[in-house]
């Protein structure tokens, strides 16, 4: 006898609808699944089989065949490990196969019957919205996650009998609510506050500026300086984070399995603070069965790279597309995806190999060439792509020791940050693929970057004297007019561009 249970399988960020075919006819005993299933589901059979036997439901040895549509696309995981059950007791007549096929199943199996959960829940809930189906069935430590999705009734199964008695009708159970603008609510809190921070105001305000107009930076700074302690602070000013940002960014900490089983959203913006060790393929993303790297988890947050010339070379380089784009496109001789990346990067180093030829108090013994040989492993290209070259000095033992005054807050910083995005929001609510000044193209800034005729000619003048190319003179524009957003001016005038070029202490030599 044939029968069908409904499922999703996850490609990408996304997921797609596949239909479990279950075919039991005489014969010598076997169980096969095809349909391209990668090694996790062609373990099903031992899984499914046991935990049948454990649950109390006949296993009949006869041949079994189990069919993954469509076939032309490759599944993984063991998340079908539950419709697999279900449509094999559909098909010896123990389940309800009209209930069965109203309904979107997803789960692991363990031996002894239980539900486990599995990764990816979030984009399946979407997927099986989007297919068009009103209940899904899914692990109870899934059910938060997945009830985030309107429009769909989520059903918590702790075990295989409980999901045959459901779908027989044998007991009530209620769909998951959650109280999603409670739960994004409860969760939108940070614990790092820039209040902690002692000294650095010129840091800060760079940081601020950067959190403003969506920039990066590059923190420069003797060890101890706190540009970690800074860094880390970064996302707590960033702007408050949107239902939609939200729902997206735990669609990718959904696959990756990062989402906490007791929160059914990443309500604060990500900190990703990848090794120095990492690979090409962590950092970007991929593998044979493609997984997003640091720079997709980082998508809506920060990616914080310490000590950024101990990073390999190659690694660096491959940042520079998305930094350009905001995605990441990988591409297989069976696949081709797409991981949004649109991230802040927040990187710092020494201002010298020993690192501290900008100490008031140690001495350096670094020289010139040393210095610029260090400085050189950052390509000029990737630091073209960072609008932001902070200097960030050693804290006397005076300004540690003060306890008179605590540094501004986070919220206060904030505060100001989405006043000058909703500017920037207002202005470019026209243009749907820019949402902040750092966004913008070369079209872009004649139309939004006014310049004063002062401010120009202070520009060009910077120019020559530097000799920076032809993108750091966009970006000097871009963050010129994130400044003027925070002063809450439409025209550029000499002290924002002013301001702006004191943040490419990079491009200037080393004497």
């Amino acid at each position: 006898m044939l029968a069908k249970a409904f499922s999703q399988a996850v490609y990408g960020i996304d997921a797609f609808l596949v239909e479990v075919e279950v075919d039991v006819a005489p014969g010598e005993y076997s169980f096969n699944i095809v349909g391209l299933p990668d090694a996790a589901v062609k373990e099903s059979k031992d899984r499914v089989r046991a935990a049948l036997q454990n649950s109390n439901f006949y296993c009949p040895i006869r041949r079994i065949t189990v069919n993954l549509a469509p076939a032309d696309m490759r599944k993984e995981g063991p998340s079908l490990d539950l419709p697999i059950a279900l449509a094999l007791l559909g098909a010896l007549e123990r389940v309800n196969t009209e209930r069965l096929a109203e309904v979107c199943v997803v789960g692991e199996l363990s031996l002894d019957g239980a539900v486990k959960a599995v990764a990816g829940i979030l984009p399946i809930a979407l997927g099986a919205r989007a297919s068009g189906y009103r209940a899904i069935l899914v692990p109870e430590d899934n059910a938060a996650e997945a009830a985030v999705v309107d429009g769909i009734e989520v059903y918590p199964v702790a075990s295989l009998t409980a999901a045959v008695n459901f779908l027989n009708g044998q007991s009530t159970l209620g769909p998951f609510r959650v109280d999603l603008a409670e739960v994004f609510r409860r969760s939108a809190h940070y614990h790092a506050d820039f209040s902690d921070v002692k000294g650095q105001e010129g840091a800060k305000r760079a940081l601020e500026i950067a959190a403003a107009g969506g920039h990066n930076v590059l923190m420069i700074g003797p060890p101890g300086s706190g540009k970690t302690m800074l860094a880390k602070r970064l996302p707590s000013i960033l702007p408050d984070m949107t239902l939609e940002e939200s729902i997206e960014t735990t669609k990718i900490h959904s696959i990756a399995g990062l989402v906490n089983v007791r929160e059914s959203l990443v309500a604060t913006r990500p900190f990703r603070s990848p090794h120095h060790t990492i690979s090409n393929i962590a950092m970007i993303g991929g593998g044979a069965l493609p997984r997003p790297g640091e720079v997709s988890l980082a998508h809506n947050g920060v990616l914080f790279l310490d000590e950024m010339p101990e990073f390999q070379r190659t690694v660096l380089e491959v940042l520079r597309q998305p930094l350009e784009d905001g995605v990441v496109n990988i591409s297989r001789a069976s696949m081709s995806l797409s991981f949004p990346a649109r991230f802040i990067l927040c990187g710092s180093m020494n201002p010298c190999p020993c690192g501290y030829s900008t100490d008031p108090v140690r001495v350096c013994k670094c020289s010139a060439q040393q210095i610029q040989k260090y400085r050189s492993k950052l390509s000029g290209p990737l630091l073209d792509r960072i609008d932001l070259h902070i200097e960030v000095p050693a804290v006397s033992v005076a300004e540690l020791a003060r306890r008179d005054r605590a540094g501004e807050g986070s919220e206060t910083i904030r505060k100001r940050v989405n006043e000058a995005r909703q500017r920037q929001q207002r202005r470019y609510r026209d243009l749907p693929h820019i949402h902040c000044n750092a966004h913008l193209g070369a079209r872009e800034l004649k139309r939004f970057c006014p310049l004063s005729d002062k401010a120009q000619e202070m520009l060009v003048t910077a120019l020559k004297t530097l000799g920076l190319s032809a993108r750091a003179y966009d970006r000097i524009i871009k963050v010129a007019r994130t400044v003027a957003d925070l002063a809450g001016v439409e025209t550029i005038d000499t002290v924002h561009i002013a301001e702006a070029i004191g943040y490419r202490s990079l491009d200037r030599s080393v004497v």
